[in-house]
């Protein structure tokens, strides 16, 4: 990879460096990892601290009432699923006639983050728990100026929050809307409750929120306005350990975690173009690559769930067998429609290396901020991840007690020959495996540099109108490829949105050094040292 050349428009450049880099969506997150790096900490110490800070500085993504997976490189490869279950009051009968509501206490799951937080400090942390979480701290009481992205974000929002009725979404109006309107770029947002929640996670090492007051603060809101969740809930909560799915694309090993979540149709997707020849900017190479995303989805949507209830190993869907019977569907045309409806969703994603550890981390409350509902005083506003069940009756995802739902955030990594090469992901609802396919796309097949890959225009396979599926372009992509797209049957429109196309980060190792990526559609950035 050529680190000079930079096809793409972009302000930024891979950044290099010998001891370690971070790299996320927010400046004062990225800063929160590299201070750990600085006191002597490593990239776990590192990835939590982006990790808590960034539950303050962007919460129009993600919460400490949301959900984690992580993989961490220590000379092998682990795999962190703490996403929380669904309550054992959830069951079928519970959901109106309309579906499942994007808001409220019906989608509710149970907040896995802060476990997942715990588990790897448990394992791999160095700095003292309390200590990794004060830049989150310090942020959420002194205030920061909200950046410009996170602002824009935050003021969309607005439609949707404020006119929420009922007892159960006025806290989390007077927090997120202390004016009656968001926070404009470059005000100054506090909060305190969540100042004082990250200060009790430190101090129990988490086990406020699941087993003490914190626990009972959630559990008790939940009793007085409605709630479907409990202490049991909480109490049953864990995260697990679990073992990584690869598959080798062009020489890199590309890996992501087992269901719930989305990863296997990133790896499905990629194995199945493993048997074409990619060109450079070539609109039937974009026609192959959307095409191969379509039936990985389909595939997902058809039998990702909560592991105890799959149907079919995930292994079986990256079978020579199945691998084949996919490919061998793709041809001139345009398949027939293959995406179910599906909802947008806010996501962070992080990375930080050292010389001895790696770490991909990906957390989130689901369609921004999540539910609507924060316990009051807590700072804790609550995912709406009950959203990723489906209501077929007999699909292995469907909705029911005491189940992990259908999850969309992944986190990746890369190694080559059984050597790390480091961390990778795209945030983004549905676009995350789709992201996926595409950075590694850019660096197996064109060869480009980590900012590169980044800075490449993206496009994204999502649901549309009367059940047909629509492919959107990023401004970049040629119309002379649009039309070419059309012209083989896909339904095709350019959207000029940003975070439709997700934002991504990248650290990889390249000999002595490792190179940091930021996706240039978010305000974040990567540091070295």
């Amino acid at each position: 990879m050529d680190l000079t050349h930079y096809p793409y428009p972009s302000r930024r450049h891979v950044v290099l460096g010998r001891r370690g880099a971070v790299a996320t969506s927010q400046p004062l997150a990225a800063l929160a990892g590299m201070e750990m790096l600085l006191k002597g900490g490593n990239a776990v110490d590192a990835a939590i601290a982006m990790a808590a800070t960034l539950t303050v500085v962007e919460p129009t993504s993600n919460g400490i009432g949301g959900d984690l997976f992580a993989m961490v490189w220590d000379g092998r490869l682990h795999g962190l699923n703490a996403s929380g279950k669904s309550p054992l009051r959830l069951t079928p009968d519970r959901i109106p006639e309309g579906g499942m509501p994007e808001r409220g206490w019906l989608p509710v799951t149970v907040p896995g983050g802060v476990s997942g937080w715990r588990a790897l400090h448990q394992r791999f942390g160095r700095l003292p728990f309390p200590e990794i979480l004060a830049p989150g701290i310090r942020y959420a009481e002194e205030g920061f100026p909200v950046g410009p992205e996170t602002a824009r974000t935050w003021r969309r929002a607005e439609g949707i929050y404020l006119p929420l009725k009922g007892p159960e979404f006025r806290p989390f109006q007077e927090t997120f809307f202390p004016q009656g309107r968001a926070p404009r770029a470059g005000e100054v947002w506090r909060s305190p409750g969540h100042a004082q929640t990250l200060r009790e996670i430190g101090e129990s090492y988490g086990e406020s929120v699941y087993r003490g007051r914190l626990a009972e603060a959630i559990a008790g809101f939940s009793e007085a306005t409605g709630g479907l969740l409990t202490l049991e809930d909480l109490r049953a909560h864990e995260p697990e350990w679990v073992e990584p799915l690869s598959l080798e694309y062009r020489g890199l090993t590309v890996h992501e975690l087992p269901p719930n979540g989305q990863g296997i149709a990133a790896l499905l997707a990629l194995a199945i173009l493993e048997g074409f020849e990619l060109k450079p900017e070539d609109p039937f190479s974009y026609h192959l690559q959307i095409e191969a995303m379509r039936l990985a989805l389909a595939d997902a949507f058809q039998y990702v769930a909560d592991p105890r209830y799959l149907e079919k190993p995930p292994q079986a869907l990256l079978s020579p067998e199945h691998v084949a019977s996919r490919r061998g569907l793709i041809g001139e045309r345009a398949l027939p429609q293959a995406l179910p409806g599906v909802r947008p969703g806010g996501t962070v994603y992080l990375a930080a290396a050292d010389g001895e550890l790696m770490v991909s981390l990906i957390q989130s409350n689901y369609q921004g901020f999540g539910s609507g509902i924060l316990v009051p005083g807590t700072g804790i506003a609550l995912q709406n991840r009950g959203l990723g069940f489906s209501l077929e009756e007999g699909h292995p995802n469907r909705v029911g007690p005491g189940k992990r739902p259908y999850h969309t955030i992944i986190p990746g990594f890369l190694t080559r020959e059984g050597k790390p090469l480091g961390p990778f992901g795209v945030m983004g609802g549905y676009m995350q495996p789709q992201g996926h396919v595409q950075v590694v796309v850019a660096l197996a097949d064109l060869q480009l540099n980590p900012q590169a890959a980044l800075d490449r225009p993206r496009w994204q396979v999502v649901p549309g109108r009367g059940g047909e599926d629509w492919v959107v372009l990023e401004p970049g992509i040629p119309q002379a490829t649009a039309l070419v797209l059309k012209d083989l049957g896909h339904r095709v429109a350019y959207e000029v949105e940003p975070g439709v196309f997700g934002r991504g980060q990248v650290v990889l190792r390249r000999g002595e050094a490792f190179l940091g990526a930021s996706d240039p559609r978010a305000e974040g950035l990567a540091l070295v040292w």
